[in-house]
């Protein structure tokens, strides 16, 4: 490494280069991962929410242990205080999730407010916890027309912002009335095919990430705010 005085702002003692050992687990969870799974619509035959079941049933079958938040009743964000029972509800099952699935329609080339609304009242950190951060991010959006990546587009960098491991894959279905029968599952098709793929990897990314995400969101900047000035220098 060069010479630390050529890096007048940096404070050496606090940087971490990678280390191998704390790549690897002192041990693994054996519970089932957890998934909580959000979408934007109230409709009562709502799409995204059709697709959401869907995703869930396959989490389920693949072994994790899923629960879907219900958005009805929750108020618009800061319109009370937050120990609302809505508000508390989302919060706690973020805290108690290791990975999500954001499911949105796109309306007027985006996410619904609905959707919107949920994630704004998912705050940074509350205290000493941090609800999203390190969680692996799954993303979804159901269309009226033709496909549109619009709303899984606006939800990857949501979930950037809220400091989540965003998964590459992603799912858009386009012209969704028609991929479901009449009980709201869901039909054969390529659209069904990529569904099944970004759930099996949303688990994959799951299991190799959940025992590791304390190391990898492990930041310079807040060893830096925790720290007194001078206790890398001595």
């Amino acid at each position: 490494m060069d010479d630390p005085v050529e890096f007048p702002a940096l404070r050496p003692g606090l940087l971490a280069p990678p280390d191998f050992s704390r790549l690897e687990p002192a041990s693994r969870a054996t519970h089932k991962p957890r998934v909580l799974l959000l979408y934007g619509s109230l409709r009562e035959r709502s799409y995204s929410r059709l697709l959401t079941l869907e995703a869930a049933r396959l989490l389920d079958l693949m072994g994790a242990e899923t629960r879907i938040y219900d958005p009805r009743e929750l108020p618009v964000t800061n319109t009370v205080p937050p120990d609302h029972l809505k508000v508390q509800e989302l919060r706690a099952l973020s805290i108690w999730s290791e990975a999500q699935v954001w499911c949105s329609p796109e309306q007027h080339g985006a996410v619904t407010g609905v959707m919107k609304n949920q994630i704004d009242w998912i705050p940074l950190a509350v205290g000493a916890v941090r609800p999203t951060q390190g969680r692996v991010l799954a993303v979804m959006q159901v269309s009226g027309g033709s496909q549109s990546f619009n709303a899984v587009n606006t939800l990857r960098l949501l979930g950037r912002w809220m400091r989540m491991v965003v998964i590459p894959n992603q799912s858009s279905v386009a012209r969704a009335y028609e991929q479901f029968d009449e009980a709201g599952r869901m039909l054969p098709s390529a659209y069904y095919n990529r569904v099944v793929d970004v759930m099996e990897e949303l688990l994959r990314f799951t299991c190799l990430l959940r025992d590791r995400s304390a190391y990898l969101v492990d930041r310079y900047s807040e060893r830096v705010s925790a720290s007194p000035h001078d206790i890398d220098r001595l």
